[in-house]
């Protein structure tokens, strides 16, 4: 299913957008998406990827918000979220990667904004419901996020 186009705000509809690395690279909500993914996400998620291997368990989700999936020509960076399975410690990563899950030095270093968790971190709330929460903006109101099937 194609993602849907944006909104006359310049979001993408609310709700939880899945789509494949495929599909948002390609993506129907126009070139400008396809553009920023491959100076900004694409980028981060291959190094993430490339430097997680032999690193398991992994991301089981890999979510994508804020202006970098709006119609903003220039987003200021990058917001993701990555859940990770249970099992998952950071000191089992190689150092490389180790940059990816400290929110600071992310931003400084690649210019994104790095939310992660492990769900059973979460108290009173599913991962759904996690996920469903980034969808408010800063100014209250609504918008849609991509949730990329890995």
């Amino acid at each position: 299913m194609p993602l849907p186009e944006f909104n006359a705000n310049g979001d993408l509809p609310p709700g939880v957008h899945r789509a494949s690395w495929t599909e948002v690279r390609g993506a129907s909500v126009g070139d400008l998406v396809s553009e920023k993914f491959a100076r900004g996400a694409w980028p981060i998620f291959l190094f993430f990827f490339t430097n997680s291997r032999g690193v398991r368990p992994v991301c089981q989700r890999f979510v994508i918000f804020g202006s970098y999936v709006t119609a903003k020509a220039n987003p200021n960076d990058v917001d993701v979220i990555l859940i990770m399975d249970d099992a998952f410690r950071l000191d089992n990563c190689p150092m490389e990667s180790r940059a990816l899950f400290d929110h600071a030095v992310a931003q400084a270093r690649y210019g994104a904004s790095v939310f992660w968790i492990r769900p059973a971190l979460l108290i009173g709330e599913t991962v759904e419901q996690f996920i469903v929460y980034w969808q408010i903006k800063r100014g209250g109101g609504q918008r849609g996020i991509l949730d990329v099937i890995l």
